[in-house]
């Protein structure tokens, strides 16, 4: 079930709004898909490119999609759970800074990736809809775990729409 809007800070409407699916788990399951086909289309001499000075590079990128997805993920199985204590926020430019990509090679970056959101799928399929609709606190802000799987989906979403449109992936 889509999220209402009192799920989710109106930060995150740039990412659920990018989750046309009404079915979360089905949604979850056929994203795996599209990461694959976005991943297959980066080729390996773009690892390190970056479409403007000051720009993150494609690897950094995806370190990035990585870091949030499991931030996301972590907050959603926490809440699901039902816990009560505020979830701190995260620094996306920090973590890219420490994350020392150039030392990674991009192809083990997709293995994780998909690897990644493949547990994600199966993690949001085991919670119940009671689960899903639990409320809590991260970042300050009230959030559910339902609207986390729509943020985790349209977050991956606007960062490979970023690799076409501007990296010319």
């Amino acid at each position: 079930m889509r999220p209402l809007p009192t799920e989710y800070a109106p930060f995150y409407d740039t990412y659920v709004s990018k989750v046309q699916e009404d079915d979360l788990i089905h949604a979850l399951q056929s994203s795996l898909e599209e990461i694959r086909e976005t991943l297959v289309s980066i080729p390996v001499e773009k690892s390190d490119h970056a479409y403007d000075e000051g720009k993150w590079t494609v690897k950094q990128v995806l370190q990035h999609v990585l870091d949030a997805e499991r931030v996301f993920s972590y907050r959603a199985l926490c809440i699901a759970r039902g816990e009560q204590q505020a979830l701190p926020s995260f620094d996306e430019n920090s973590y890219a800074a420490l994350a020392t990509v150039e030392q990674r090679h991009i192809k083990d970056m997709k293995e994780e990736l998909l690897a990644l959101r493949s547990s994600v799928y199966l993690m949001f399929r085991g919670f119940d809809p009671e689960m899903l609709m639990r409320m809590g606190t991260a970042s300050g802000k009230a959030i559910s775990a339902n609207a986390l799987g729509y943020i985790i989906i349209g977050h991956a979403r606007h960062h490979f729409n970023i690799l076409r449109e501007r990296y010319g992936i």
